[in-house]
């Protein structure tokens, strides 16, 4: 492994830490408290094939004609990534991106996937990130993850946003779903087996195969290019703490909600 990608782990270990430990999971005892994670989190699973479909736009030929572009080992990692997130399965064996999944999970514990839809619909038609969100009402918290993530987007810097995608996102996940896991079926077993295998399957993919293809991919692109794996930690922070805002927001809005229903 290189030796920045070390660095880079024991740089970001206390927001890791922070996010996997994040006080939002202690307050997620009722199913009302899972749905607004969900309302929030299903952003980020909407950004993220954002950000992997960027990077496969940079690293691959997408276009015709085609023409062999950059490192093959590189068009390969990425490429095998995207078919996991874009066209895995369900429960049943069907071929589904995991943001399908997530949205076929929100509609069995009955959390409201209209809003994703609108704000889906709204931005296919303006192109227009502003008005989708008023749209959908997204909440702030929401808002600004995506904006940051499209912000890496714009930087068109390939190893820019494979650090973003490695440290923030990919090799992120494992912890983060192992924290909530475990006792979710016992708590909704009736409501979450799709959000359970949703779990599981992050977990089984990215826990193990996605991270090492994540983290390869993210040591070629920044090479021996000190300048390079200097804006790779720094961009990593950020994106972990844009994550620690979402988490807190999405804590804001389920003791919000609690207090509402004390009322």
């Amino acid at each position: 492994m290189h030796p920045n990608i070390l660095k880079i782990n024991t740089v970001i270990e206390p927001l890791r830490q922070e996010i996997i430990n994040h006080k939002v999971y202690s307050v997620i005892r009722e199913l009302d408290d899972l749905k607004v994670f969900m309302n929030y989190h299903i952003y980020a699973v909407w950004d993220f094939m954002s950000l992997l479909k960027s990077l496969q736009n940079n690293l691959t030929c997408t276009s015709v004609p085609w023409f062999p572009v950059g490192d093959a080992v590189t068009r390969h990692l990425i490429n095998e990534i995207v078919v996991g997130e874009e066209s895995d399965i369900d429960g049943a064996g069907i071929r589904k991106s995991h943001f399908e999944l997530y949205l076929e999970a929100m509609e069995q514990c009955n959390a409201d996937v209209e809003k994703m839809n609108i704000f889906i619909t709204s931005l296919k038609n303006s192109n227009e990130f502003q008005s989708a969100y008023k749209n959908a009402e997204t909440p702030l918290a929401a808002q600004n993850f995506v904006n940051f993530t499209f912000d890496c987007i714009d930087s068109k810097k390939s190893h820019l946003q494979a650090a973003v995608f490695t440290f923030g996102r990919e090799d992120l996940i494992p912890d983060m779903f192992h924290s909530i896991v475990s006792d979710m079926h016992e708590k909704f077993p009736n409501s979450l087996t799709i959000f359970k295998y949703y779990l599981e399957r992050h977990i089984e993919i990215d826990g193990d195969h996605h991270s090492n293809l994540a983290l390869t991919m993210t040591s070629n692109l920044c090479g021996e290019n000190e300048e390079f794996w200097k804006e790779a930690e720094q961009a990593s922070v950020q994106s972990l703490k844009q994550r620690i805002a979402l988490w807190d927001g999405i804590y804001d809005q389920i003791i919000a909600q609690k207090k509402y229903e004390l009322q």
